[in-house]
């Protein structure tokens, strides 16, 4: 997708709200880490449609990880995952945080992202370029769109199903009133 679409899409998406991500480098050799940051520099801007990167895990609704978890960063990675609000998603970016890559097998590397934290979308490659990156935040806004159409369903579903009960209790109260009383 061209940084056009996407800018197109996010615009249109970003007047309710704008995704904010933050970082976390899980035990990589930074290659990725450097092409993350690159996606938010002027020549691919993510930052124009909204798109921030947060220092705090409870401003951020995206969190982007590179590197193979290690048993060092293991603890800390769940640690920043559960202070974020929901909807909350995660990025897996480059070989390493998506398998474990060349270090999979090593004895303090657990394995990729997903073997701590539920990942969300998976970017393969070493290093990845910047425009795979941009992708998978397209992917991400789609999901951020539906999990908030979702959740505004749910609660419309719940204040239907409370007015359904509330009348049913209206009806069955109007019943008993009805109903005359043998006291013979």
């Amino acid at each position: 997708m061209t940084n056009v679409n996407l800018i197109k899409k996010a615009i249109e998406w970003g007047t309710e709200k704008s995704p904010w991500i933050i970082h976390f480098n899980a035990g990589a050799c930074n290659g990725c880490d450097i092409e993350t940051i690159d996606s938010l520099t002027p020549r691919y801007d993510l930052e124009r449609v909204g798109i921030l990167k947060q220092g705090s895990p409870r401003h951020a609704d995206i969190l982007v990880c590179t590197g193979a978890v290690t048993l060092q960063t293991r603890d800390r990675l769940i640690q920043i995952y559960e202070q974020m609000s929901d909807p909350k998603f995660v990025i897996a970016i480059g070989t390493c945080a998506c398998t474990g890559g060349i270090f999979e097998d090593c004895y303090c590397v657990t394995g990729g992202i997903d073997s701590v934290i539920p990942v969300d979308v998976y970017v393969p490659g070493c290093a990845v370029r910047p425009e795979a990156i941009i992708s998978a935040v397209d992917k991400l806004l789609e999901k951020l769109k539906n999990a908030e159409k979702d959740e505004n369903q749910q609660k419309n579903a719940e204040k239907i199903e409370e007015k359904t009960e509330t009348a049913k209790n209206g009806e069955e109260t109007a019943e008993q009133k009805e109903e005359p009383k043998n006291d013979a």
